[in-house]
């Protein structure tokens, strides 16, 4: 069975140190990917090029693309502490240490990053290109975007915001790239295509993500909060999670959308709290036709109180129709907290208008 992964590498920097009594060893946690290799090297016999053909063949787009962004592109590490309990020795603490990506926003140091990258973080350190490493401090996340930013200071010479584009115009078939530190190495560049807009995935609290966008460009541990880029060098998603049986690279990579990004980076840079549109209910496909099919309600929710019911085929929110359950979830996010729509529904072969006022989404 396939499953989504988040991309932030973790290893152990230390022995665990103990919270209970009777602690006999220290435990140290696996890493979660890596890399080898062989010691023994081909060798390869290249027949030699004219220097004015090389020139010609040395830069292309995608190399001036590199050069162009890779310099915005930053490798975070995370340290931070967690506590297990085996039930035998007690309450356990362990110092690992995670590595993700991220990006320069602004000149004033802003990087955007994934949330889950920095997720119990006791110290975050940024490396730019030429090695010059900063400590960052956390600006403010959001989970339900799986969205955080984090700021450096005293380094105004290393910053070089990239791009930002759109993510409302992406079709699959054009070509994307990523940059990040899969598997711990910096400056890497990946390519492939938009393979899907519009997918749904699940966020570090286990609320939906619409919009993402599929990408078959490879990306792996380590990629977490990297840019995913268009043909013109523009960020147009974050890349997050991935879908493997392997829990390495398998082609299908998702990136947050760029849009949804800049509202949380803008939104916790200027000190707010980030508000996402609640209704309270689960859902999937209709069982026939077209439509999100309501199979449970939260009692006390919004939906709830408005009256939708289970069984409920929702067909319209407004004027917008409907098709599946990403449509639905991708309406819903389009709102704010006690905004108001009417939803049309289908229940026991009848068509009802109901409407619904959204909450506040609980943490």
């Amino acid at each position: 069975m396939n499953r989504t992964t988040t991309l932030r590498r973790i290893a152990p920097i230390a022995a665990a140190l103990a919270l209970g009594a009777g602690v006999g060893a220290g435990v140290y946690a696996g890493v979660s990917g890596g890399s080898s290799g062989s010691s023994a090297k081909d060798t390869t016999v290249v027949a030699s090029v004219p220097a004015q053909t090389a020139a010609a063949t040395a830069t292309t787009s995608l190399t001036q693309i590199y050069k162009d962004d890779a310099p915005g592109v930053v490798d975070i590490t995370v340290d931070s502490t967690q506590t297990s309990d085996n039930g035998f020795f007690g309450p356990q603490s362990q110092q690992t240490q995670a590595e993700g990506s991220g990006f320069v926003y602004d000149k004033d140091g802003h990087i955007v990053t994934n949330a889950h990258v920095v997720d119990g973080a006791t110290a975050i350190k940024v490396r730019f290109q030429d090695g010059t490493t900063a400590k960052a401090t956390l600006v403010g996340k959001d989970e339900g975007t799986d969205i955080a930013v984090i700021k450096v200071d005293g380094v105004a010479s290393e910053l070089h915001p990239l791009p930002i584009g759109t993510s409302s115009n992406v079709l699959p078939g054009q070509e994307v790239l990523a940059i990040g530190s899969p598997f711990g190495l910096p400056e890497t560049m990946t390519a492939g295509i938009i393979s899907a807009v519009n997918r749904t995935i699940t966020a570090p609290n286990q609320y939906s993500i619409s919009g993402a966008i599929q990408t078959d460009a490879a990306i792996n541990h380590g990629n977490s909060g990297g840019p995913l880029l268009n043909s013109s060098g523009q960020v147009i998603g974050v890349n997050a999670q991935i879908e493997s049986n392997s829990n390495d690279n398998a082609g299908v990579g998702f990136a947050i959308p760029i849009d949804a990004v800049k509202d949380v980076a803008n939104t916790v840079i200027g000190g707010k709290t980030v508000q996402h549109a609640y209704l309270g209910v689960t859902i999937a496909d209709a069982s026939s036709g077209a439509g999100a099919q309501i199979e449970t309600v939260k009692s006390g929710s919004p939906a709830d109180t408005a009256g939708l019911k289970i069984g409920d085929v929702v067909t319209k929110i407004g004027d917008h129709s409907v098709e599946n359950a990403d449509d639905l979830t991708a309406l819903v996010s389009s709102y704010k907290p006690g905004d108001k729509a009417t939803f049309t529904v289908t229940r026991d072969g009848a068509t009802k208008t109901i409407d619904v006022t959204f909450g506040q989404r609980p943490s």
